[in-house]
């Protein structure tokens, strides 16, 4: 949520997002009171005085005033609440975020913007609600110079993410936490790479030997050298909590490179049901490539591609509950879905989900049914693949989406679901703005009728964050509600709504 505020040093862009406003609380049914006391009675000798002087004793011209001056939540003076669809932002004036909108909220800066990163788990266990809250990520940057060696893989630890001040804990445990006075901070171990990196995505393997516990954890990188890099950052991620110890060059290097691509890419993705890694990529020709891991550790990549595509691979991912199928998004518009067993190497089917390019996509985790796009118009979608039947055409269905909203004027840049909600839903879109939506919300009648002002405002949209440059979102798997944005700069965050 945002409030806005003038900055005479700044002028904001067009903002195409903003805040759905909380339903107003307003009684619009006769008085059931019964009789009372006018108490203008002794003050006017007439109705026609009253009517004149109006119903507060003042003029109608000096009421009219101080209500215009009024802000939307009641009160006068100061920021007002920026409302999707009613407030635009005047020229020198940018948007603040509301702190009471929010349970925790941080940005932190890295030395060059990260168009890609990835949340990596860790041993501090599930569904904590501590705070100051602590996570680990890792991204690749993006140098304006794009010389070599100024860019990097960094892996990232976030800690003293305090809740905001005068958030009440969830749970009777924060009630004794004393994070008033933490600060973020942040700690990172670089990697160099000789291109910038255009997408990263981590797996983790556990211990044979207790297979709660982690064991490894290695990442692929998609670069604009079209070259796919995979690295052990296990050490890496161990030194931030031992004092002292240094990471080697033999460390830093790679242990595979996969260079079966002839053109960059922006598509990959680590199987969740091989232990081992089976990782999927795909670049802008169209081309998808499979790499399996082997018991001994090597990396073997499979010389045929996946092809079908009539335009780049922008997205791919595993299905959560099924060990040989995949999807990918194309700039093509379509969606498509594989079987890595077929021969022929075709997609299994096609779908024709949008008129424009299909840039990101996602599979929840609760319903593995359901799938979730964002396309360049700025539509997100969600389908039922139980409808997507194979057809015999030569020319792809387009099928029918369950949901479908066209609030972004802006292409979509990310979307994923919540990972234990199949309700809810993030979106991140090029107008600066991160949104979290609930699928379950239904108005009946006498809601509707309260919205009807808000307009072009779904009723499904929960919360709206202003991230500039806002490119890739993943929710947190271990803090329920917390979510994590890159754009300009990383932003951590949870509300209230969520």
């Amino acid at each position: 949520m945002s409030k806005r505020t003038a900055d005479e040093d700044a002028v904001a862009g067009p903002l195409k997002g903003g805040d759905r406003p909380d339903a107003m609380d307003i009684d619009e049914k006769p008085n059931d009171m019964g009789d009372f006391e006018d108490e203008f009675e002794d003050e006017f000798e007439s109705e026609d005085e009253v009517l004149e002087t109006g119903v507060d004793g003042r003029p109608d011209a000096e009421r009219e005033a101080d209500e215009a001056a009024m802000n939307v939540d009641g009160t006068t003076g100061g920021p007002a609440t920026f409302i999707v669809g009613r407030t635009k932002l005047d020229p020198g004036q940018t948007l603040a975020p509301d702190p009471t909108t929010y349970r925790m909220l941080h940005n932190l800066s890295t030395p060059w913007p990260c168009l890609s990163f990835d949340i990596v788990r860790d041993s501090l266990g599930d569904n904590r609600s501590v705070y100051p809250a602590t996570m680990y990520t890792v991204a690749g940057t993006q140098a304006d110079s794009r010389k070599a060696g100024d860019n990097a893989l960094m892996v990232m630890k976030f800690s003293g993410l305090s809740k905001m001040d005068g958030e009440e804990g969830e749970d009777s445990e924060d009630e004794d936490d004393d994070d008033e006075d933490a600060d973020p901070i942040l700690e990172s171990k670089s990697i160099p790479l000789n291109s910038t990196a255009n997408r990263i995505r981590t797996h983790q393997s556990r211990s044979s030997q207790d297979p709660s516990r982690l064991s490894t954890t290695i990442t692929a990188t998609m670069t604009e050298s079209s070259a796919v890099l995979i690295h052990d950052i296990t050490p890496h991620l161990a030194s931030f909590d031992t004092p002292g110890t240094l990471i080697t060059a033999q460390q830093n290097k790679p242990l595979s490179t996969i260079r079966a691509h002839r053109s960059e890419g922006y598509a990959l993705d680590w199987s969740p049901l091989h232990p081992a890694g089976k990782l999927l990529t795909g670049d802008n020709d169209g081309l998808i490539y499979q790499t399996t891991r082997s018991d001994g550790g090597g990396f073997v990549t499979d010389t045929r591609p996946f092809q079908g595509h009539a335009g780049s691979v922008e997205e791919i991912q595993w299905s959560p509950s099924e060990t040989s199928v995949f999807a990918s998004a194309s700039s093509d518009g379509t969606i498509r879905v594989w079987d890595v067993r077929s021969k022929s190497r075709k997609a299994a089917l096609t779908m024709q989900v949008s008129n424009t390019d299909v840039n990101v996509m996602s599979w929840s985790k609760q319903t593995t049914h359901l799938l979730a796009s964002g396309a360049d118009d700025g539509v997100w979608a969600v389908w039922d693949l139980r409808q997507w039947k194979p057809s015999s055409s030569s020319a792809p269905d387009k099928p029918t989406p369950i949901a479908s909203f066209d609030y972004h004027k802006e292409q979509i840049t990310s979307v994923e679901w919540h990972p234990t909600d199949d309700s809810i839903v993030a979106v991140a879109a090029g107008d600066n703005t991160v949104t979290l939506w609930d699928l379950a919300v239904e108005l009946d009648d006498e809601e509707s009728k309260d919205t009807a002002g808000v307009q072009d405002v779904p009723p499904q949209l929960l919360f709206v964050h202003y991230q500039k440059l806002a490119k890739e979102l993943h929710w947190h798997p271990q803090i329920p509600g917390a979510l994590v944005a890159t754009g300009e700069e990383f932003s951590v965050f949870r509300t209230i709504s969520v």
